[in-house]
């Protein structure tokens, strides 16, 4: 299940360094008090930033327990929270085609509007056509990066050129690139 996130109000409830923490410590669920032990602040403080999590959409009440005469909420984080970019776009002001900020910005809103699709899609009954190009190359010299993204944009613009009709359907098309992971 994925949650998108597209209110600049719920994404600035959880900016705070304490919410990004409760957020990461709620993978599992917990309650106030477990937390509050976890992270050393007071029960109190706990709960009132899980209510502001949870009127955001970000958490969400498991289950309700009574404890000493309370009702203890146990609560978790939502699974598969997709913030959208456009919107973090108030927050911070990434326009660097380099930047991994900005990259990370590009895969989400490609994640947000696949996913939106493909939704779509399969209440259809029908299937979404995508296209997806993988390769790896190895740069000798950092700054052959820029040159190997220069000529990139160049092919690319030709070839979009060469296929580009105003009756066809609109395709975006997306290339990063990012460092490999070490195996």
């Amino acid at each position: 299940m994925v949650t998108y996130v597209d209110e600049p109000d719920k994404v600035r409830a959880a900016l705070s360094p304490l919410r990004r923490k409760l957020l990461a410590h709620l993978r599992e669920p917990a309650s106030a008090s477990s937390l509050a032990e976890v992270v050393g602040e007071p029960r109190q403080k706990i709960n009132y930033h899980l209510r502001a999590l949870e009127a955001a959409g970000l958490v969400e009440l498991v289950e309700e327990r009574q404890r000493r005469g309370c009702v203890e909420r146990i609560m978790r984080a939502r699974p598969g929270v997709v913030i959208d970019p456009t919107v973090m776009g108030e927050f911070t002001q990434i326009q660097d085609q380099y930047a991994a900020g900005h990259l990370v910005g590009v895969a989400a809103a490609t994640v947000r509007d696949v996913g939106r699709m493909q939704v779509k899609a399969d209440e259809a009954g029908k299937r979404l056509l995508t296209f997806t190009l993988e390769a790896e190359v190895r740069f000798a010299a950092p700054g052959d990066v820029h040159d190997f993204t220069d000529e990139l944009t160049a092919a690319v613009r030709a070839v979009v050129e060469k296929y580009d009709s105003e009756q066809g359907r609109p395709y975006r098309l997306v290339a990063f690139g990012h460092p490999g992971v070490a195996s």
